[in-house]
């Protein structure tokens, strides 16, 4: 009878035990923003990173949730405004000005580069991007990456610029429009430029930085060592082919300050930049529930 009674007692506190432990577990995970760059309308996007986020729950034990917008309007006001969020995955411009004006850390980028391809109908590729001139261009609107570039490719002479139309809800659907007879060309990701082989790329970009994620100063270290390591992992869960696909990428791989270092100066031609680095760089940003009270140029 002791024998049974003193058993009975062990199993009783090793059940206790147990259920602190899970307590706890519990009481540390916590749930953490997401920001992406509207590369896609709010419902395709919350698809297409699904698995990716659910990924990210799985192992760290944590909660993520996307950050979502409509355009990159409101993306690029959001940033410049310095509205809250917890991690972002976005391209080298974003990234370098999140680490440089709000102090973000890089965490993981895709193992390859960033290249941007200038598409076009095959008539185009004798004459090259000079055949554009004029003519409709689709691009997702500034200041995204794409765009930003598609206009450096025609810096030399500001007056002499293709028609650019920024009404495609996504980098395919900009390729859609060439298709479809809206377009003459289209300013693409190089691996979608790869998928559509039939029309002629007139223009690449140089490699930049692939897309990073970045956490914000205020996210635990273990949170974001936790990330980290679920990153450089991902690409050993065969499930998540398709999300590691649809981004262009292989893998992810370890993300420095370095190799983001200047990419900021992209956005240095887009409204309102001037003014949020300054504020910045004086220690004194203006939250965004005064920004629209703010009179200063």
């Amino acid at each position: 009878m002791a024998t049974t009674g003193f058993t009975s007692w062990v199993a009783l506190a090793s059940g206790l035990l147990g259920i602190s432990l899970m307590a706890g577990t519990v009481a540390h995970a916590a749930t953490y923003s997401l920001a992406v760059e509207p590369a896609y309308p709010p419902d395709q996007a919350e698809e297409v990173y699904k698995p990716l986020v659910e990924y990210l729950n799985r192992s760290t034990g944590h909660t993520f949730k996307l950050q979502l917008v409509r355009d990159y309007h409101t993306y690029w006001r959001n940033l410049r405004e310095n509205v809250p969020v917890d991690f972002a995955f976005e391209e080298a411009h974003f990234v370098d000005y999140r680490i440089q004006f709000q102090h973000f850390a890089p965490i993981a980028r895709t193992a390859e580069p960033t290249i941007y391809a200038l598409i076009a109908q095959p008539q185009y590729e004798e004459e090259g991007i000079r055949g554009l001139i004029g003519r409709p261009v689709a691009c997702m609107p500034a200041p995204s990456l794409g765009f930003a570039l598609l206009s450096e490719m025609y810096h030399d002479n500001p007056l002499a610029q293709p028609n650019v139309r920024s009404e495609a809800a996504s980098w395919r659907d900009g390729v859609q429009m060439v298709f479809g007879g809206e377009a003459e060309g289209a300013m693409v990701p190089n691996h979608l430029a790869e998928e559509f082989y039939n029309l002629p790329a007139l223009q690449r970009t140089k490699p930049i930085p692939g897309r990073a994620f970045t956490a914000a100063p205020n996210v635990p270290e273990d949170v974001v060592a936790a990330v980290g390591k679920a990153l450089e992992t991902l690409h050993e869960d065969s499930s998540l082919y398709d999300v590691l696909a649809e981004l262009g990428a292989t893998r992810f791989e370890p993300a420095t300050t370095a190799e983001y270092a200047g990419y900021q100066k992209i956005l240095s031609g887009f409204f309102g930049y001037r003014k949020a680095t300054r504020q910045a760089t004086a220690g004194s940003a203006t939250p965004a529930a005064e920004a629209a009270e703010s009179t200063s140029p």
